[in-house]
């Protein structure tokens, strides 16, 4: 428990390093976007991640691969020396945690509020904005940051959490709802 410990303070130090930096540069919401791709694609290409977190492959590969993803992507120069820097450091084995916590020193800076919707299929970019934006309406905040996820049992619809509230529009959400009251009415009827 103690190595994990030090590795997440060691994830938190980089991380408010580069939030710090691109503060101060007035580049937070580029590097925010450059970061938000790094992770992206972190989850989504699983091997990409072993390549970078491997002792094994030299420095000068990793280097090469980071600079064609930030190329590819228009990262900015902030971020791809960050990148290099954390290669040079031998920390590529943690970003992941420091892309989650530069996310959460992000969010606290911004007044950004982070929502899951869990939804049965992909959300389309129009779909997540609308519910963004009455999210914004309801809680008030600032900025709303949705974290979209997949989850074929809810059928169809979606559910929304934020904070301790949750908003199911789903329609197993729905189906076990009119579960619930014709239990309650047969209960009833039966006593």
């Amino acid at each position: 428990m103690r190595v994990m410990a030090k590795k997440n303070e060691v994830s938190k130090s980089y991380a408010k390093a580069l939030v710090d930096l691109a503060e101060e540069k007035g580049k937070l919401e580029p590097v925010h976007a450059d970061i938000d791709a790094v992770a992206s694609l972190l989850k989504e290409n699983s091997k990409l991640y072993a390549l970078l977190s491997n002792p094994v492959v030299e420095d000068e590969k990793k280097r090469a691969v980071l600079a064609k993803i930030g190329k590819d992507a228009g990262f900015q120069a902030y971020t791809q020396n960050f990148l290099n820097l954390l290669v040079e450091k031998d920390r590529l084995a943690l970003l992941d945690e420091i892309c989650e916590s530069f996310e959460e020193q992000y969010c606290t800076i911004t007044d950004t509020q982070v929502a899951v919707v869990r939804s049965a299929v992909k959300l389309e970019q129009e779909q997540q904005f609308l519910i963004a934006k009455k999210l914004q309406e309801l809680t008030g905040s600032k900025n709303i940051k949705l974290r979209p996820m997949i989850d074929q049992a809810l059928i169809a619809g979606f559910i929304v959490e934020y904070g301790s509230s949750q908003i199911d529009l789903s329609i197993r959400g729905q189906i076990e709802k009119v579960a619930e009251e014709l239990t309650t009415q047969m209960t009833a009827k039966l006593t």
